[in-house]
């Protein structure tokens, strides 16, 4: 695939109101949400959760496409319709998570490091055959005392670039997600320090490994205060950090930034993305890749009454795309 085919796909995941649903949970952590609201995790029922998610109707208003899981691309929904193919078919990029979690960072205590680039390559020809237009990889940045060393962000940074190389390589455009955690205590200026310092090395890889930038998205964490700090910022101070953090670090050439929820509350999350659009016009594209804040009201209906609110639990889903798809125009208004 050439440049200009990846780079047309990658504006297509960030057209203007259109965002994408992350739904790539592990079958483990789908296991968490599942126990949460008393569903027992079976093959079966995530298929068929999965399937409430991707066959909203009218969603592809909203959505530009879904990150999937390996076991999510595989499967099909109840009429035998390949999850993927449904998707194409229906308006929507399929997506693949293609990284196997994080690992402690050896030597350096508290710090991780994400798995998952033996055989990429040849997972990516396979999850391409299955549909996948776009994967992503997600690297994990911790604050707290005397970390994130710089041996840490240079690590994953090292990882997203060789696996964003691969996806190019197959035709697929790389998301890159390097998310700095909301866990501890610290303020939104340390917040913003580490993040500016993590885009900084990302770009740099990036470029070392002869990744064409037009072809690739950002997925982006939120400059915010730690969830334990006393001083919790206003909806316009995440903005203007966040805004101040990618302006001076993320090149203009970028077809978009798609931001992880990464913890936030539905509303404060949808709220962001609205302000930072105000704020624009800005270099580039900027979006929603959610995935709590996408599904967590329809699975607590869903789990009431699994054939019974599957409607009800739909319509909880396209009004959450809809929102996160004004607040991508900067259109929102809370209700």
């Amino acid at each position: 695939m050439s440049i200009e085919q990846l780079a047309e796909t990658a504006r297509a995941m960030v057209a203007p109101g259109k965002g994408i649903i992350a739904i790539d949970e592990s079958a483990a952590t789908c296991q968490k949400r599942f126990d949460g609201v008393g569903i027992a995790s079976t093959e079966e029922n995530r298929r068929a959760y999965r399937e409430l998610l991707l066959t909203v109707p009218k969603v592809d208003e909203y959505l530009s496409g879904a990150i999937l899981f390996d076991e999510t691309i595989r499967q099909s929904t109840k009429d035998g319709v390949p999850f993927a193919r449904y998707m194409a078919e229906h308006g929507m990029i399929p997506g693949i998570k293609v990284d196997k979690g994080t690992v402690p960072l050896a030597g350096f205590p508290g710090e991780l490091v994400t798995e998952g680039l033996d055989g990429l390559r040849a997972r990516l020809q396979e999850y391409y055959k299955l549909g996948a237009r776009f994967a992503k990889w997600r690297a994990v940045i911790n604050i707290g005392e005397d970390i994130p060393s710089g041996t840490c962000i240079e690590a994953n940074s090292q990882a997203l670039a060789r696996y964003a190389a691969l996806c190019q390589e197959q035709g697929i455009v790389p998301m890159v997600e390097p998310e700095v955690l909301m866990d501890g205590d610290h303020d939104i200026e340390t917040c913003y320090e580490v993040t500016e310092i993590t885009l900084r090395s990302l770009f740099d890889a990036l470029y070392q490994h002869n990744v064409a930038l037009e072809g690739t998205i950002l997925k982006a964490s939120m400059v915010v205060p730690g969830k334990d700090c006393e001083h919790q910022a206003s909806v316009e101070e995440v903005a203007e950090a966040t805004l101040m953090c990618l302006k001076s670090t993320v090149p203009a050439i970028l077809p978009g930034i798609v931001f992880l929820s990464g913890g936030q509350s539905d509303e404060a999350a949808t709220a962001h993305l609205d302000a930072m659009n105000r704020l624009g016009p800005n270099p580039w594209p900027l979006s929603f890749s959610y995935g709590r804040a996408m599904q967590q009201a329809a699975l607590k209906l869903w789990a009431q009454d699994m054939s019974g609110n599957w409607a009800k639990a739909q319509d909880t889903v396209h009004a959450r795309a809809r929102d996160n798809g004004l607040a991508a125009l900067g259109q929102w208004r809370k209700a």
